[in-house]
């Protein structure tokens, strides 16, 4: 009998145990996601309102109770943990009518800034706030400051004049907030020759615009023309940003494009649409996506579904690890450094979205589009507070490959020409790979910045074989690849130079690991950007652009099928500057 209770109680006291060990939340569920909000409280003179009482009201079903926050000298308020999601925010402060800002987005690990202006409650009261006209008493300049609790604040508030400058100032900064941006560029030159579905080796305006909607939001618009008589063209592209943040929080792009592919030649109509964000799950893991539609055509359409999934971990302070899985080649707005919120980057972004669509391809008279999966298992190394440390494994599957050259009198069904050129973009097929990769970027100073990368991966590489097409005539095969750049700004001058080059072992005609160049910015062989700020003698910040691609005209190989003659190019040498002049 006695033994038997021993068992009931050793019994009880396990079960108890399991009970408690299961009930304890785990370590990721502690970590819950975050975001921040902050904001200022101003009257409708622009003036910071000290001591108003700021409600967060979540708009979710069985929410907590609301957060309350108190504003500062300066009229701000902050809250560093709060839960993602829909709130109402109520300001309220004695003497102005209470406010509401309904439907306010919270996200993870973004700073949502709210912007609230308050009404006056009795215009008597507003008349006391404001200075007198004719002061010849006293100079000292005293202000009325009505407050709900004596015991807590005081009643009449000495303003310094160093204190009203300032107040001026935030209203200032408030205003420049508020104010668009613009730019605009004078350019000439392709950024991918015997593409018809890029921008045109030919002169041309673009133009973007950056504006503020709402608190937070903002919605970038481009648009391009070239001056081409015979052979006009043009696109235009916007993305919608509701955290105003390029790359964390969500996007949406919508970019156009029509070319006439030379007087006689065929009409290019392209249409992209991208839909892209950020999503926090914990403190320490994100998830990244973005998928694209691309419907193209000449006589006949050709379209593709492009999604790209990313999953990045923080493993420890100085380790992370990423699995990537993306349409090849990707997006422009895919590969974005987290500094976008300089408005200059940001137009800049806009003007590149114009130039996103991918290669247009011609096989057997029918248009196809240039594509193929991407996988990836990476880990990122912090080194310093500057400089990180990556190693990559991954895997090409390609289905059709963008392969460029020059040459005339070739067949149409396969061979889409360029009509500025006699640079031609042809199908080289399949491709198939694992591959490698080992990047370093590091900043050294504040005005300059380097980054070497080492890959081994396939590409195309041409035979033998002369009799079948010249498509059969490539084959894929492992290269090592060893890339360095620089970017530097010239001390006196301010000029921004970026120089690099990369090698490539053996023979190719497509890219090496295409996705780390997009990725790193790594062109194949030498390769230089300049960008030289102007005197100023105009409206606005004027500034002279050059790129130059392939400048020693490396890597060219000839090329003889049954189809004719041709000299393959994995990058042209190419030049493309302007002007361009931001407001």
């Amino acid at each position: 009998m006695r033994e038997r209770r021993l068992r009931i109680l050793g019994a009880l006291v396990f079960a108890g145990t399991c009970l408690s060990i299961c009930a304890i939340p785990s370590h990721g569920q502690i970590r819950a996601v975050s975001g921040k909000v902050a904001g200022v409280v101003n009257d409708t003179l622009g003036v910071p309102q000290m001591g108003a009482t700021v409600q967060l009201i979540s708009e979710s079903a069985g929410a907590l109770a609301a957060v309350d926050f108190l504003t500062n000298t300066q009229g701000i308020f902050r809250g560093e943990k709060v839960t993602p999601g829909l709130y109402t925010v109520r300001v309220t402060l004695a003497g102005f009518l209470p406010t509401l800002e309904q439907h306010v987005r919270v996200n993870p690990h973004v700073t949502t800034v709210v912007r609230v202006q308050l009404e006056s409650m009795f215009a008597s009261l507003d008349q006391l706030r404001r200075a007198p006209s004719a002061a010849t008493v006293e100079s000292d300049d005293w202000k009325w400051v009505l407050r709900s609790a004596s015991a807590t604040r005081p009643v009449l508030q000495w303003v310094d004049d160093d204190e009203s400058a300032e107040v001026a100032s935030n209203a200032g900064r408030d205003k420049q907030v508020l104010h668009p941006r613009a730019r605009m560029e004078f350019t000439d030159g392709a950024r991918r020759p015997g593409s018809a579905s890029g921008v045109p080796s030919a002169p041309a305006t673009a133009f973007a615009y950056d504006q503020k909607l709402g608190r937070t939001s903002r919605l970038l618009m481009a648009g391009e023309m070239n001056y081409m008589d015979a052979a006009p063209g043009g696109g235009f592209a916007t993305v919608w940003l509701p955290t105003g943040s390029l790359s964390s929080g969500i996007h949406s792009t919508l970019v156009l494009r029509e070319a006439k592919l030379g007087p006689d030649g065929q009409t290019f109509h392209g249409v992209r649409m991208e839909q892209g964000g950020t999503l926090g799950l914990g403190e320490r893991v994100k998830f990244l996506y973005s998928g694209e539609y691309v419907l193209v055509g000449l006589d006949k359409s050709a379209s593709s579904l492009r999604p790209r999934l990313e999953l990045d971990t923080k493993v420890t302070d100085s380790w992370r690890a990423a699995i990537i899985f993306a349409e090849e080649p990707g997006s422009g707005m895919s590969n974005l450094e987290p500094d976008d919120h300089d408005s200059g980057a940001a137009l800049a972004a806009a003007v590149n979205a114009l130039d996103s669509f991918p290669t247009l391809l011609w096989r057997n008279g029918s248009p196809v589009l240039e594509g193929g999966w991407h996988e990836e298992i990476a880990a990122t190394r912090k080194l310093g507070t500057h400089g990180q440390l990556q190693a990559a494994a991954f895997h090409d599957d390609d289905s059709h490959v963008a392969v460029y050259g020059r040459g005339g009198r070739l067949p149409t069904s396969d061979y889409l020409q360029d009509y500025f050129s006699n640079a031609f973009a042809y199908d080289g097929g399949s491709l198939n790979s694992w591959g490698t990769r080992v990047a370093l970027r590091e900043k050294l100073t504040d005005d300059i910045e380097i980054a070497t990368v080492y890959a081994f991966a396939g590409a195309l590489s041409p035979s033998d074989f002369a009799e079948g097409a010249l498509r059969e005539m490539l084959k894929t095969s492992m290269h090592h690849s060893v890339g360095g750049s620089v970017t530097t700004i010239v001390p006196r001058s301010r000029t921004k130079v970026t120089a690099g080059y990369k090698w490539v072992s053996g023979v190719t005609v497509s890219r090496t690991d295409g996705f780390g160049e997009s990725l790193y910015q790594m062109d194949p062989y030498f390769h230089i950007g300049i960008r030289q700020a102007l005197p100023k003698f105009g409206p606005g910040h004027w500034q002279a652009l050059a790129d130059c691609d392939n400048i020693l005209a490396q890597g060219y190989v000839s090329a003889n099928s049954r189809e004719g003659r041709t000299m393959l190019v994995p990058a042209f040498r190419t030049f493309r500057g302007g002007l361009s002049v931001q407001f």
